[in-house]
């Protein structure tokens, strides 16, 4: 119920109006955002390849209202990768696109526009020598997705999709892109989705991610392992072995601000340890989505919030 709630609130312009006007807010969301600005992001990075971590880099806004505003992201994220070029990080740091803020949404021609702009993106990508990641996000936007992925991949053959193992259509999907040269992540997945259509119970969902691993690491494409929960590392670990994977051929992935300190033990352990690193304005869906994942990010706002005076 709680999740549920912090989900719905993800959503609410009044609930955002307060968060965002709470003075402690700003100081807590350093915690999982990396700041508003390019700038800030980069530095960010620099400070997290220099520990031996890599970094996916995502320009936050999810709330595209129109074409020009999608144009405007995805110019956002061309300027990211020339700065990644130009100080060097391009071959620590890449980027990670949620097509709903590159004009997926969007009424009239919504995908059409979403795979321009994302064409855009990857081209810069490829300037800069590195890779792009597109976000999964409701199960709407999956089969689109995938769609435009496709048609990407013909192109730039090294883009990165996300697959979310609490759907249930998630292990047919692995099937079908655990193939040679194909980049997959898998998390769990952080929306509010119906029954009909997805796994609501912990265990069903822990299942579903140890299936989905399954299938990527017995398969031919690189598993990007997105998770926080130590059994899944574990696994996950277990699982490469058994495949006699390379650890050059899988990578760990986790969130900016969360087990800072398992990140750097995966890291040091010689594995690839990416770093989820979220910038930009548009801070507050995710930021509540952070919220509602995990209890212990709760009760650190809420702890902040008790102790404001």
């Amino acid at each position: 119920m709680l999740r549920s709630a912090l989900l719905a609130a993800s959503r609410s312009p009044q609930v955002r109006t307060m968060v965002e006007k709470f003075p402690p807010t700003h100081a807590i969301v350093e915690r999982f955002v990396a700041g508003d600005r390019l700038d800030q992001g980069v530095a960010a990075t620099e400070k997290l390849v220099a520990s031996g971590r890599k970094v996916t880099l995502d320009h936050l806004g999810e709330d595209t209202k129109d074409a020009d505003q999608a144009a405007g992201t995805a110019l956002a994220y061309e300027h990211l990768l020339a700065a990644l070029k130009e100080t060097g990080l391009a071959a620590d740091a890449e980027v990670s696109v949620k097509l709903s803020a590159v004009g997926q949404f969007l009424p009239v021609d919504g995908e059409k526009i979403a795979l321009e702009n994302a064409r855009r993106i990857c081209e810069a990508a490829a300037d800069a020598g590195t890779t792009v990641t597109l976000d999964m996000e409701d199960h709407t936007t999956t089969d689109s997705t995938l769609a435009i992925a496709r048609e990407l991949r013909a192109d730039f053959p090294w883009l990165g999709v996300v697959l979310q193992a609490y759907l249930r259509r998630t292990e047919a999907d692995c099937r079908d892109l655990a193939h040679e040269g194909s980049r997959v992540r898998i998390c769990k997945g952080a929306y509010k989705e119906p029954e009909s259509v997805a796994f609501q119970g912990k265990r069903d969902v822990d299942l579903a991610y140890v299936r989905a691993l399954k299938i990527l690491m017995a398969g031919e494409g690189y598993p990007m392992v997105a998770s926080h929960d130590p059994n899944m590392i574990k696994i996950a670990g277990q699982l490469a072995e058994w495949n006699k994977r390379d650890v050059s051929s899988f990578e760990y992935q986790m969130l900016y601000g969360i087990r800072p300190e398992e990140q750097l033990r995966l890291a040091e352990a010689g594995n690839t340890m990416r770093v989820y690193l979220p910038y930009g304005q548009e801070w507050y869906g995710y930021f509540m989505r952070r919220l509602a994942e995990r209890p212990a990010n709760l009760t650190f706002f809420l702890r902040a919030m008790a102790t404001r005076g």
